[in-house]
C-alpha cells in the first residue's frame, strides 16, 4: 500500500490563497507550541499602529512647523520623503495633499490595497475591504461620518485613488491650540488614519 506523504510537508496541504497560507502557517506553529498568538498580535499591532505611522507622522509634523518643508513636500513629496529615508517598495511614487477648511481628502485603493507602505506601516484590514475600496468613491460622507469624521456642509470631500504608480499621503489640518508644539509633540497628534483621510488629527 503506497504510502501518504502529505502530512510529512505542510506546503502540500496549505490553501493557495496566500493570506489562508499564512493564517495555517500560523496554526501550525502555535499547535506546536513555536509561537505565542498573543505575542504575534502585538508584534502586527506595532508596525501597524506605532513604528509604521511615526514616519509619516514625522513628515506632517514638519510640514507644519516648516513652510518651506510643507511647500517643497506638496510640489513633489516623492523626492522630499526619499531624502529622509522613507523609500522602497509601496513608496516609490508619492503625492501629498493637504486638508484645509476648503477640502478634505482622502484615499482609498480601488483595485487593490495600493498603500504607502515607508510612511504608513502596514495597510489596516478596513483598508484592504471591498465595502471601503467601493463606498470610499461612491459615498464618501456616509464612509468618514462611520469612522466619526463629520465635516461642516462648505468642506468639498476629494477621494484620491492610490495605483502601483502613486501613492498619497494625506497632510490633516494642524490642529488649534498646538503653536509653539515642536515636532516630537506635533507628531503625537498624527494619526495613520488621519494620513489616510478616515480621520482628523488629535488635539493636545
Amino acid at each position: 500500500m503506497p504510502h501518504d506523504h502529505s502530512h510529512d510537508h505542510p506546503h502540500a496541504v496549505l490553501p493557495p490563497d496566500p493570506a489562508l497560507r499564512v493564517k495555517a502557517l500560523e496554526t501550525l506553529l502555535t499547535r506546536k507550541g513555536l509561537i505565542d498568538p498573543a505575542a504575534l498580535d502585538e508584534i502586527i499591532d506595532t508596525y501597524e499602529n506605532r513604528i509604521g505611522p511615526r514616519n509619516g507622522a514625522r513628515v506632517v509634523a514638519k510640514a507644519w512647523s516648516d513652510p518651506g518643508f510643507r511647500a517643497a513636500l506638496l510640489e513633489d513629496a516623492t523626492k522630499v520623503v526619499s531624502e529622509l529615508g522613507y523609500y522602497g517598495r509601496q513608496g516609490e511614487h508619492m503625492v501629498a495633499v493637504e486638508n484645509t477648511d476648503a477640502v478634505h481628502n482622502i484615499v482609498v485603493c480601488t483595485l487593490c490595497s495600493c498603500y504607502p507602505w515607508p510612511l504608513l506601516g502596514i495597510p489596516p484590514g478596513w483598508y484592504k475591504s471591498d465595502a471601503y475600496r467601493a463606498r470610499a468613491v461612491r459615498e464618501p460622507r456616509k464612509v468618514l461620518a462611520e469612522f466619526g469624521v463629520t465635516l461642516p456642509a462648505e468642506t468639498a470631500v476629494r477621494v484620491w485613488d492610490s495605483t502601483a504608480e502613486v501613492r498619497y499621503l494625506v497632510i490633516p489640518k494642524r490642529p488649534e491650540g498646538t503653536e509653539g508644539m515642536d515636532e516630537e509633540a506635533l507628531m503625537a497628534l498624527v494619526s495613520r488614519d488621519s494620513m489616510i483621510g478616515t480621520a482628523l488629527a488629535g488635539t493636545p
